[in-house]
């Protein structure tokens, strides 16, 4: 197998594990959100479901720690549910237990756009950081492209739970937010699943000629994809970017 193509589809299973991996643990993170909207629809006693929405971050947080995943992920989670618990008792009001979500959704968008914009699509970076790949994928115009093309898919799922939550939050309905709630993590996982597949149809056939480890030459500008015939960095023999092409070798 071509060494380029071998590394391609080492990136591609990379993403796929990683959806699939998120995929599973929806049901780990949406378990605090969960007790506290059936908790409080079946009580409408905010004590009673922010004790059992507390128990459930704890119990995720065990979880974790026995499936030995990164200990700054459960902390994180478990630190976000605390927030949630937080507002919502200093409110009094059940709909404060949902607002960090709101406002997390509110951010990414916001941000999204002006990273597209700046060059810095969400899904390249996400990619990047999956693949260690980094920001090496910045360096070819044509997947810059195609990564802001997957990334207006997260982009739209994200702006579709903000249409309907908001209405919900500022109506203090807060069974009907919370039931919505529930299917972020989720929403969320298919967006990056989808926009992943816009991204390989918009990528095509393309093979990257430009393609770099991430620490080799970070000057460059990632807005001029290199020019074969002028290569703008040193080229490795060991870099599959650049094998040696026959066709190119006169």
């Amino acid at each position: 197998m071509d060494p380029a193509a071998h590394e391609e589809a080492g990136g591609v299973d990379a993403v796929r594990a990683a959806v699939r991996s998120r995929l599973r643990g929806t049901v780990i993170d949406i378990a605090p959100v969960f007790g506290f909207t059936l908790t409080f629809a079946l009580t409408h006693r905010l004590g009673v479901a922010l004790t059992l929405a507390l128990a459930a971050g704890a119990g995720a947080f065990v979880h974790r720690l026995v499936r030995k995943e990164p200990v700054g992920r459960a902390l994180g989670i478990l630190g976000f549910v605390c927030v949630q618990g937080a507002l919502a008792a200093r409110s009094g009001q059940a709909t404060s237990f949902f607002l960090p979500h709101l406002v997390l959704h509110c951010a990414m968008a916001v941000a999204a756009p002006v990273l597209i914009l700046l060059g810095w699509p969400p899904l390249g970076v996400m990619v990047g950081l999956l693949t260690g790949e980094r920001t090496a994928w910045r360096r070819c115009a044509v997947r810059r492209r195609a990564f802001a093309r997957g990334s207006l898919v997260l982009f739209a799922g994200n702006v579709l739970m903000l249409t309907v939550q908001l209405p919900l939050f500022l109506s203090g309905q807060a069974v009907a937010l919370g039931s919505v709630d529930v299917f972020g993590p989720l929403v969320f996982a298919l967006g990056a699943l989808l926009g992943w597949r816009v991204y390989l149809r918009a990528l095509g056939g393309h093979r990257c000629e430009a393609a770099l480890p991430a620490d080799a030459g970070l000057s460059a500008d990632p807005a001029r994809p290199a020019d074969p015939a002028r290569p703008a960095h040193p080229v490795r023999p060991t870099d599959p970017a650049h094998a040696t092409d026959p066709a190119r070798s006169h």
